[in-house]
């Protein structure tokens, strides 16, 4: 039987889940259900009927490195091969649809969510999810990249409208999903909860059909985030494939109401129940069975794959040498004025430790991992690692040994003087070499449901590294004082001229430890660089004013002026710049040519060990390449060495208005292509960055195009944002010649967005932007949150309650309550989906009704509708079951 020869009914059901997990299929027409499940770093393949949250248990399965963590490899190749692991392990766990990646933008740092996201680039994340999503797909399984779009806190995520301009929106928000679209073809892609000025994803006909399916080509399944549905009907007609999990037969009843009344195409409900068809037929899973997961060689090679990546992802922060004091020039004071990375690592740096070092290992993370976030996308791994043992294990062949161990910190964050007394005492012992503390987030600060309060560590961790650092500074040796920083988001780090050295290794998944500890001793050459900028202090992030958005309106201010986009414009200081990474090598960029189709250049590893370094393209647009800048014949020559690093430095930084205002609004800089390098000791490689459709455009909002001026452009290649030795004029011949830039957009001209007025808003945005006050009465889209302003007692008691018991599970077990925090961000219109058919939009309304300070007249009308409901889902099922 073909699709079309279904009844209504029949097709609208597909459009629905059947379960938490399963969709629903059609025997007649030999279709069969698929198996959704988390996750992005993870098969979080659950046991019975489970849930969305990561409550329930799941079956064992290899945790890899979170995308954070992953992106800093800036190696698309290593992020498809932990795809081709990550879906041979759904398919064996019979997952026709992997729910990930997740590429939405880190606007900023306390999204609780960052963890699972890329970059704040959308070249990054978009490239390492292409590279991820071919990895998944080549298994024979769907990939589910996801939030689409302009995703950025969890606070009110079902519940909250992102209000943006339009460039700011295609250039920064979707280019990442677009290139994963583009390069990598997923069979599947995931709405997120929020609506995009004013509508919601899943139904939003601008994102779904204009965008996605009409430039981009989409032609799979576009399924709703779990809960993320609004309007059955809504969805169909904007190119909503099929929304999750099961609604009931709800559902059903309004899509078919709807075609009988005429106000849906029949037409459209085909296409929509073709879209869920294809997914089932592309991902009919045959050969090994689940069983074979477990299998010793399987998850051996998994677990191994797992260590690469996180090798491959730590970042050395800082590698000061030893004996000089902790003071002394280090790596990360370098210039920037020379064609030489800022790598310099000399005979006396702290690390790599040497043979015979004996350290004191100090930090409760050292003996009890982190090594993931809390969520939806936690896996319950094959195995895992600690430092403490790693370390141990290792002395055999590294000559590294292990003095002692102290715990340090309270993991909850309790003061605990007297744990810090023992690591002092652990430190100043004869027979200890090197201090390695071991500190980051807990895990009640990095979680799907809530975001962080604040960029700081700890209070008792940061206690900590200050009395080691105060202890280390009185020996006469000089101790290393080496610190291993875990956590998927940027920390501040009031203590960084106070240590020796800095690895960052993010949430580096099951085989982390080990792979921190061949980095820690010379096994293995970091290699990471950071895919997000690390403020000084969160104060000078760019949305810090404004996020997270505490009302139902998430403006996005700021504009395009995200991350080093805005600290490189505003000429604001940052602890570490985008894109920055050391090495134990030392690598020198030289010889910078361009061309109609790319860039090449020479790369150089003047050290005596191999190493990886990222060679980085960043271009400045029309507007700043002619801003008060030298002329064209002195950049001309400036192809290397002090002389580039001069004049990239006077094009692109320039207070000159006119000259500014010669072409579109834009960042300095922005980063357009990017590889990573292996060289071995004292090896020389030509290296090539290819141009592409995304190197030179802009979004013209006006005309609702794609646009490139024409005009000299500069080209920069480095290893970071900051350091872009190489830099050359590049004549772009365009489709449109260069226009001065609107002069009311103000602050927007030189990237301080901090005090952007609401008229300057108003000029970005193309319309004023006004912010709507609280809610005096709730409608079904307002959260259960909100009814703490509720003027009825029980709503109050009801939102109140809800507060104090998450605030009281999160203190006592130390990690959040992601049940009640789902509730209290959950607004009523999300309980019609996520109650498999129990409640019903008229119970809906009744509920509202409650949330209103009408309890008597809501409940009422939540038991009538109750009655009337289970009478529909009978009547709906014997339809369907042809009865």
């Amino acid at each position: 039987m073909e699709l079309e020869e279904l009844s209504v009914a029949e097709k609208a059901a597909m459009l629905s889940g059947g379960s938490e997990w399963d969709s629903r299929g059609n025997e007649r027409a030999g279709i069969p259900s698929f198996v959704m499940s988390d996750g992005p770093h993870g098969v979080r393949r659950q046991l019975g009927a489970g849930d969305h949250l990561g409550l329930g248990a799941s079956k064992p399965a290899t945790c890899f490195p979170t995308a954070g963590t992953v992106a800093n490899s800036w190696n698309p190749e290593l992020a498809e091969r932990m795809g081709e692991a990550l879906g041979r392990e759904a398919h064996d766990l019979d997952v026709n649809v992997l729910l990930g990646p997740g590429l939405n933008i880190k606007r900023n740092p306390l999204c609780g969510r960052n963890f699972e996201y890329y970059s704040e680039d959308p070249i990054v994340a978009g490239r390492m999810a292409a590279g991820l999503i071919r990895g998944i797909q080549s298994n024979g399984v769907a990939a589910c990249p996801k939030h689409f779009a302009v995703n950025s806190q969890e606070l009110r995520r079902q519940a909250s409208n992102s209000v943006i301009d339009e460039r700011t929106m295609r250039e920064i928000y979707l280019t990442g999903f677009e290139i994963a679209v583009r390069e990598a073809a997923p069979l599947t892609i995931m709405t997120s909860y929020n609506e995009i000025n004013g509508v919601y994803a899943h139904e939003n006909k601008h994102l779904l059909q204009d965008i996605l399916r009409d430039e981009w080509g989409f032609d799979g399944m576009v399924v709703s985030d779990w809960g993320g549905s609004n309007s059955a009907v809504a969805a169909v007609k904007a190119g909503g494939s099929l929304e999750m999990p099961s609604p009931g037969f709800t559902s059903v009843r309004e899509l078919t109401g709807a075609v009988a009344a005429g106000t849906l195409a029949e037409a459209d409900l085909n296409k929509r129940a073709a879209e869920v068809a294809k997914v089932a037929a592309a991902t009919r899973l045959t050969g090994v069975g689940r069983d074979d997961l477990l299998a010793d060689d399987i998850a051996a090679a998994h677990h191994a794959v797992a260590r690469r990546v996180a090798e491959e992802s730590a970042v050395l922060l800082k590698n000061a040498a030893v004996g000089a004091g902790v003071d002394a020039p280090d790596a990360s004071d370098a210039s920037g004025t020379s064609g030489t990375s800022e790598t310099k690592p000399s005979a006396t740096s702290a690390l790599p430790f040497t043979p015979g070092t004996r350290v004191a290992v100090i930090g409760d993370m050292a003996k009890t991992p982190r090594f993931q976030g809390s969520g939806s996308s936690k896996v319950n791994a094959t195995r895992d690692e600690n430092i403490l043992d790693e370390l141990a294990h290792a002395a055999d062949r590294t000559g590294v040994t292990v003095a002692g161990y102290a715990q340090g910190y309270d993991r909850q964050g309790k003061a605990d003087r007297a744990l810090v007394e023992d690591a002092v005492a652990l430190a100043g012992r004869d027979d200890v070499d090197a201090i390695l503390a071991v500190v980051g987030l807990d895990e009640r600060s990095e979680s799907e449901g809530l975001d962080r309060s604040t960029m700081a560590l700890p209070a008792a961790q940061n206690e900590l590294v200050a009395a080691l650092a105060a202890a280390t500074r009185t020996t006469a040796a000089g101790k290393p004082l080496v610190v291993v920083l875990v956590a998927g988001s940027p920390v501040e780090l009031p203590w960084f001229d106070d240590v020796s050295a800095i690895l960052y290794v993010g949430l580096s998944g099951q085989a982390g430890a080990s792979a921190t500890v061949r980095a820690l001793t010379g096994e293995i050459n970091p290699s990471g660089h950071l895919a997000e900028t690390w403020p000084m202090r969160y104060d000078d992030c760019p949305s810090a004013g404004w996020y997270p958005a505490i009302g139902r309106d998430a403006i996005y201010r700021e504009g395009p002026f995200v991350g080093y986009r805005y600290y490189e414009t505003a000429q604001v200081p940052v602890r570490f710049p985008f894109g920055y990474g050391l090495s134990y090598a030392t690598f020198t960029y030289s010889d910078l040519t361009a061309d109609e189709t790319g860039v090449e250049f020479t790369v150089t590893n003047d050290s005596d060990v191999a190493g990886a370094t990222v060679a980085q393209l960043y271009v400045s647009g029309r507007s700043r390449a002619v801003a008060g800048g030298p002329a064209a014949s002195t950049v001309a020559g400036a192809t290397g060495e002090a002389e580039a690093g001069a004049a990239v430095a006077d094009v692109t930084a320039t207070t000159d208005t006119n000259a500014t205002n010669a072409g579109v609004l834009r960042p300095v800089r922005e980063l357009k292509g990017f590889v990573k390098i292996e060289l071995a000791a004292h090896e020389t490689r030509t290296v090539r960055i290819d141009f592409d459709r995304y190197t030179f455009r802009h979004f013209d909002a006006e005309a609702g195009r794609w646009a490139t001026e024409s005009g000299i452009w500069t080209l920069a290649v480095g290893d970071n944002v900051e350091h872009l030795p190489l830099a050359t004029p590049f004549a772009v011949a365009g489709d449109i010649d260069a226009a001065p830039a609107d002069p009311a957009l103000g602050h927007y001209l030189t990237g301080d967005v901090k005090h952007v007025t609401d008229a300057e808003m108003a000029a970005l945005f193309g319309h004023e932007v006004v912010a709507p006050g609280r809610p005096t009465v709730f409608d079904v889209n307002d959260p259960i949150s909100s009814w703490v302003d509720s003027r009825g007692f029980v709503a109050r008691t009801v939102a109140n309650t809800l507060i104090r018991r998450e605030a009281n599970v999160r203190e006592k077990t130390g990690a959040p309550d992601l049940n009640t925090l789902f509730i209290l961000n959950m607004p009523p219109r999300a309980m019609s989906k996520m109650t498999q058919g129990m409640v019903d939009s008229a119970m809906v309304d009744a509920i509202v009704t409650i949330g209103n300070g009408h309890t008597f007249r809501g409940l009422g009308g939540l038991i009538a509708g109750f009655l009337r409901n289970q009478s529909a889902n009978k009547r709906t099922a014997k339809e369907l079951n042809h009865d």
